[in-house]
């Protein structure tokens, strides 16, 4: 067909066929909409695992042997790693005595009242040097640890008395003196009845502290008396005449000639009485 000289033919530029872009968009779009649609319709047909169906996790359980050497690598006690106090270390040359032991559970601390090589006890508390160049490093419920010069000794409780038959219950703090000396029978009146004098001659007295206030009076040996008086050694004063203990002042003060005395002291993980008749001038 003829085309008249300057007439277009409708699609042809320079006698190229001219291409919608619109069009052509469109077409893609759709193509991909259904594609996703297809996709989704197989997502929702076919099972959710693509090997075969789903399965959770399976505990997987030792065998005896494993979870025997899974358990003895650690304690279950102990697991910060520190290591209880053992019993089998050095016993110390030095002459020490152990007549009483305070074990703070919770804190791991406490002290222990202690005879030096001259004979004096005193109450020595975690960290406080007994002699010089030896110091107090640990309590235990049976013996103690001290530091001498950097090697580590130990001193155990002296235990050469009897223990009790029957004890009464601990204190409701759950902190006690260990101590294997037997409660006392109380001084029968007018038999052995110390002196005033005898008393503040023969009897030393250390405050025992708890969180900054007097808990008690730690009685220490310095004479007949001591013994007269139905005291031995390692015992706690708490109560003077049914009240507590405040100050080394309760007792002082009570000592006088005449006075009668009731006395509650801690014996070890028991409680005893002492009562003292003081004989009049």
């Amino acid at each position: 067909m003829r085309v008249p000289f300057g007439d277009k033919v409708r699609g042809w530029k320079g006698g190229v066929p001219s291409i919608d872009w619109l069009k052509l968009g469109e077409r893609l779009l759709l193509a991909l909409l259904a594609l996703q649609i297809v996709r989704l319709i197989w997502v929702v047909l076919t099972p959710v695992g693509s090997f075969g169906p789903w399965e959770g996790r399976q505990a997987q359980i030792l065998s005896p042997s494993a979870r025997q050497a899974l358990f003895a690598s650690f304690d279950p006690f102990f697991r910060t790693g520190a290591p209880q106090q053992q019993g089998g270390g050095v016993v110390t040359s030095l002459a020490l005595t152990v007549y009483g032991i305070r074990l703070n559970e919770g804190s791991g601390l406490g002290s222990a009242i202690m005879a030096t090589p001259d004979g004096v006890q005193n109450s020595f508390a975690v960290g406080d040097e007994i002699l010089p160049g030896v110091v107090l490093k640990a309590v235990a419920f049976d013996h103690v640890t001290i530091d001498r010069g950097g090697a580590e000794e130990q001193v155990f409780l002296d235990q050469s008395t009897p223990a009790p038959d029957a004890a009464a219950p601990a204190p409701a703090s759950g902190e006690g003196w260990q101590s294997a000396a037997p409660p006392p029978p109380a001084t029968p009146p007018g038999m052995d009845s110390p002196t005033a004098d005898s008393l503040k001659r023969d009897i030393g007295f250390a405050p025992r502290m708890q969180n900054g206030r007097i808990t008690g009076l730690a009685v220490m040996s310095r004479g007949p008396a001591f013994a007269s008086a139905g005291f031995k050694p390692g015992d706690v004063i708490t109560q003077v005449d049914g009240q507590p203990v405040a100050n080394l002042q309760a007792i002082q003060n009570k000592i006088a000639p005449g006075a009668r005395m009731s006395l509650t002291v801690e014996r070890g993980a028991a409680v005893a009485s002492v009562n003292i008749i003081v004989q009049g001038q």
